[in-house]
């Protein structure tokens, strides 16, 4: 875990270190740039609640990429699923009429359970059909794309507002006033309080859930796990399921939580994307995740502060990201090809 840690770390810094030589050749300041993310956020009870929302939707993508890379597989589908979560939920908000904490229960499930089935797909497509993972969660992120837009537009779209659907009941929303009044009136919700027990129940799953063990059995030693009477097959798909279901969360977060509505989408959600940084930053441990989320989304909610102080271009903070992704990448990559090295030998 020390390790893990002192990794990420030096990660982080080398990122931050790569976008401060980007923003010096660029011509911009980067102490005065990075003075701004840092003090704008974490010395506003506002900022600092928006960057906690902001920060909601990633720890639930990290967790999804993490569940399913300690089982052997690399998720990169959470954006579809979280899209088609955040139009299940939806659809339960705008169609159903239930009691407040029921109706919100049963939209936060509909989403869980629509990421689970997309993401049980590509474990399926895996499992008995033989397709990678990251090609089919590839294609299933375009699927899902051009599906929802297509069910928004056929079900639930706002005559007055043409590229939105309509608003979700008030019963269905995740709004959290306490919340919003500790952090100055910020769009802070019940949603974060999701993500937060979602990281309890994965540390709980993967460590000390039967359950988990099976899964991280399969991730290890596909061939240990069958001798073991573990199914590799279905574990693929139970995975991928499971991945997919917080990542389906994660789009219910927004849509009940922040804007309580489900836009038609050009580009999948840039959270889904960004959760693979977060697990591998994190160390795909609960504990890693959430630093590594909230660091993220200190960064992209923080990026607006650094354009107006600043003047640096928002593109710089995905600079960043992707530099940090990059430094922890090269450690998975040495691993496996001492790994490789080892066992050739």
């Amino acid at each position: 875990m020390v390790r893990e840690f002192f990794v990420s770390l030096i990660a982080l810094f080398l990122g931050l270190l790569v976008g401060a030589a980007v923003m010096l050749f660029g011509g911009y300041n980067p102490l005065e740039a990075y003075r701004a993310l840092f003090w704008s956020v974490l010395t506003s009870p506002y900022q600092l609640g928006e960057m906690l929302r902001e920060s909601t939707p990633l720890l639930l993508t990290g967790i999804s990429v993490a569940l399913a890379y300690r089982a052997g597989l690399f998720n990169i589908g959470a954006a579809g699923q979280m899209y088609l979560g955040g139009v299940a939920a939806a659809w339960v908000g705008i169609a159903w009429e239930l009691p407040p904490v029921l109706h919100a229960g049963l939209a936060v499930t509909a989403a869980a359970l629509a990421g689970a089935l997309w993401g049980a797909l590509a474990g399926y497509l895996k499992a008995w059909r033989g397709v990678h993972e990251v090609i089919s969660t590839i294609m299933l992120n375009w699927t899902a794309l051009y599906l929802g837009n297509g069910l928004i537009r056929a079900y639930l779209l706002d005559p007055n507002q043409r590229q939105r659907s309509r608003f979700v009941a008030a019963s269905a929303t995740l709004d959290s006033p306490t919340l919003a009044s500790l952090f100055g009136q910020a769009r802070l919700g019940y949603g974060f309080v999701l993500a937060l027990l979602a990281l309890v129940v994965y540390a709980v799953l993967l460590e000390r859930h039967t359950l988990g063990f099976a899964l991280r059995a399969s991730g290890l030693s596909p061939g240990a796990a069958r001798y073991a009477g573990i199914p590799p097959g279905r574990s693929i798909v139970l995975a991928m399921g499971l991945a997919g279901a917080f990542a389906g969360v994660a789009g219910a977060t927004e849509v009940l939580g922040v804007f309580h509505y489900m836009g038609i989408a050009a580009a999948l959600p840039n959270a889904g994307f960004d959760g693979i940084a977060v697990a591998l930053l994190g160390g795909n441990t609960a504990p890693g995740i959430l630093l590594a989320g909230l660091f993220f989304g200190l960064l992209n909610y923080g990026a607006g502060s650094m354009q107006f102080v600043a003047g640096v271009p928002l593109e710089a903070v995905r600079i960043v990201v992707a530099a940090v992704l990059l430094f922890v990448a090269v450690r998975y990559v040495f691993e496996r090809w001492v790994g490789v090295r080892r066992s050739a030998e």
